[in-house]
C-alpha cells in the first residue's frame, strides 16, 4: 500500500502558496522524516495528507484512488494522525481515550467491545505506559499525553500513521524510546511520516527525508544523501557539523562550541 502526493500546493488565502507542487510517495514499511524551519509548512503538509485540509492544487492518491472519493471513515481506517497538541474535551481515562482510536472499526450506534479494549491495552503496553490506563487523560503530563496519543493511533490499526513532532514535550530518554517505537512500527509494516525540528532524529531514523524551506523549495530523497553539512547550514542558517562516530555506529549532527 502507498500514498502518492502529486503536485500538491496549498495556501491559506489567495496569496502565494505555502506548499508548492510537492511530489513524493509514502510506502508501507517506510519512514519519512519531514524537516524544515518554523513556518515552512510541515504541519500543513501533514494536515493535507490526513485529509484535514483541502489542497489548492494536486492530488493525494491512496493505492491509486483519489482521497477525495473516499469517506472520512474509509480514510480513518487507512491513515492515523497524531497531532502535536491535543486538548481533551472530556475527562476520559487514558484507556477510554485510546479506545476512541478504534472508532473507524465500530458501527455508528455500537459501543466498544472487549476486543477494542484489548487492542487499546496492547497499544499502551507497546508504548510502555500501561500503568497510565486508569489516570484521567487531561491530568497527565504533556509528554505522557503525547505517548498516549501514539498508542491511540496504534489502536486505530491504520496502514499509515502521521505524527506531528512526536518527540515534542518528551525528556531525552522518552524521545529515544519513541524513535525506537517508530522504527519498530515500520518493521511491522506501518508507513510513518513525522515532522521534526531535530536533524539528528532524522539521522537516527534513517530511511527517507523530506525537507521544506520557507521559500517553498521541496527536497526529497534518502536521508543519508540529502543531509549534508552544506545543505544543513543553508537550511538553518547556522554552522552545523556532521561526523561519523565509530563508537555509536552512525553519523551525528551537532553544533560546534558556542
Amino acid at each position: 500500500m502507498k500514498i502518492q502526493i502529486e503536485k500538491l500546493s496549498f495556501s491559506y488565502d489567495e496569496a502565494a502558496p505555502l506548499l508548492k507542487s510537492i511530489d513524493f510517495t509514502l510506502n508501507a514499511g517506510r519512514v519519512i522524516s519531514i524537516l524544515g524551519p518554523n513556518g515552512a509548512g510541515k504541519t500543513t503538509l501533514l494536515n493535507c495528507i490526513a485529509g484535514l485540509f483541502k489542497p489548492r492544487e494536486g492530488n493525494i492518491l491512496i493505492d491509486g484512488k483519489n482521497m477525495e472519493t473516499l469517506s472520512h471513515r474509509e480514510v480513518a481506517r487507512i491513515i492515523g494522525y497524531v497531532p502535536q497538541i491535543i486538548v481533551p474535551a472530556f475527562s476520559y481515562s487514558v484507556l477510554d481515550y485510546v479506545v476512541t482510536g478504534c472508532a473507524p472499526h465500530i458501527g455508528t450506534f455500537e459501543r466498544p467491545k472487549q476486543i477494542h479494549f484489548d487492542a487499546a491495552m496492547a497499544a499502551l503496553e507497546s508504548m510502555g505506559i500501561a500503568a497510565l490506563r486508569d489516570k484521567p487523560y487531561n491530568e497527565i503530563s504533556g509528554g505522557e499525553r503525547q505517548q498516549v496519543s501514539i498508542a491511540r493511533a496504534l489502536a486505530q490499526r491504520p496502514a499509515f500513521i502521521l505524527m506531528d513532532e512526536p518527540t515534542a514535550h518528551l525528556d531525552y530518554g522518552n524521545q529515544i524510546q519513541v524513535l525506537k517505537t517508530i522504527r519498530t512500527m515500520a518493521s511491522q509494516g506501518y508507513g510513518i511520516a513525522l515532522t521534526t525540528h531535530n536533524p539528528d532524529h532524522a539521522l537516527l531514523l534513517g530511511d527517507q527525508l523530506a525537507v521544506l524551506e520557507r521559500d517553498g523549495t521541496f527536497t526529497f530523497g534518502k536521508c543519508k544523501e540529502v543531509l549534508t553539512e552544506p545543505f544543513l547550514n543553508h537550511l538553518y542558517g547556522i554552522d552545523l557539523r556532521l561526523e561519523e562516530i565509530p563508537s555509536v555506529g552512525r553519523r551525528v549532527c551537532f553544533a560546534p562550541k558556542l
